[in-house]
């Protein structure tokens, strides 16, 4: 059997079930395929299900505000994915009267929408004969051809690219995309993959020749942030005071607390750092250590740490957006999971 048949008729004996397959409604199709870019399909169909639940067309989802998709997107990370899903969705409202595209060369020009999803999205609603490279696709070709090529290169780019357009034809697009994803997850896994159960095992070049957890080869080309969060908790009764954060930086538009960012950890150099603190609560205010954690995103590794504070002014510059909340109307707000996992600890019993 050729390398294609063995993985479609592996894929029809242990392919998952998932909401989304079986389905060739596009705008579906869109849902899963952005939501699990961010995360595993365990993590990611919760989240599928309730943007569904909330937005069952794409019309509906083009009617909802950016802060109810935000809230719905807390927890996935890429905050700017689930402002693109907004655009993409009011896109297709005015470009294309709300039915979702599902040719390729259209698919390409709506926001937030790449290469691979538009071969996703094109092969699984339409049949169109467009190969998909993921993650799991670039492992197992990399693998099974011994293509040493960096992924993230653009000659690996176009290598992969060719290769995988080349194994479609001839193949049921909508079936054969899903098999070398699932395949690549399932089977071909990034870590220890059970190589001898494998049904391509013996042509498979990695096996062969001891390269199984060498490929597929990535250029290292991450450059990581440090950085320090000081947030300070203020009470008043049962409200708490949020601020809406700024363009430009990491959870754009989501609620989090007053902060002061410093070069380092905050109790450190407490000297230096005490005009900061007297500049924005006045030079009277008192302040208590609550809880320490550090974050890790893909580009930025924070060390976040809370204070509570007593005896304390507001000196902040009203534009960044401070208002006082009650508990329950900050639950209905986008935030950073940082900020919830705080809240949940120290407010939910």
């Amino acid at each position: 059997m050729s390398f294609q048949s063995e993985i479609v008729n592996w894929y029809l004996n242990h392919k998952r079930d998932l909401p989304w397959r079986g389905t060739t409604d596009a705008y579906i199709i869109w849902l899963s395929e952005v939501i699990l870019q961010q995360t595993r399909v365990d993590q990611g169909l919760p989240y599928f299900n309730n943007f569904l639940q909330n937005y069952p067309t794409v019309l509906d989802f083009a009617s909802a505000s950016e802060t109810q998709v935000l809230k719905l997107w807390q927890g996935l990370g890429y905050y700017s994915r689930g402002r693109n899903m907004l655009f993409t969705a009011r896109q297709v409202r005015d470009l294309h009267g709300g039915v979702f595209p599902v040719r390729y060369d259209q698919l390409i020009k709506l926001k937030g929408i790449g290469e691979y999803t538009a071969a996703a999205i094109a092969s699984f609603s339409s049949n169109e004969s467009k190969a998909v490279l993921d993650g799991n696709v670039f492992r197992v070709l990399s693998r099974y051809f011994g293509i040493e090529s960096p992924i993230n290169s653009s000659a690996g780019k176009k290598q992969f690219a060719d290769l995988a357009q080349s194994l479609i034809s001839g193949q049921q697009p909508s079936v054969y995309n899903q098999a070398i994803m699932e395949f690549g997850a399932l089977q071909c896994k990034p870590k220890s993959p059970n190589c001898g159960i494998c049904p391509v095992q013996d042509s498979c070049f990695a096996q062969k020749h001891h390269l199984v957890g060498t490929l597929p080869v990535k250029l290292n080309k991450l450059k990581k942030r440090t950085r320090y969060f000081n947030y300070f908790l203020c009470m008043e009764g049962d409200n708490i005071l949020v601020k809406k954060r700024s363009p430009g930086d990491i959870w754009q538009e989501l609620y989090d607390f007053p902060l002061i960012e410093t070069d380092r950890p905050f109790l450190e150099d407490p000297e230096k750092f005490a005009p900061l603190l007297q500049e924005s609560f006045g030079a009277a205010c008192k302040v208590r250590t609550l809880s320490h954690q550090k974050h890790l995103l893909t580009h930025q590794t924070i060390y976040v740490q809370f204070f509570g504070l007593d005896n304390y002014i507001i000196n902040f510059n009203q534009n960044a957006e401070i208002k006082w909340v009650s508990l329950p109307e900050f639950d209905e707000l986008p935030q950073p999971k940082v900020i919830t996992n705080f809240v949940c600890k120290h407010f939910i019993t």
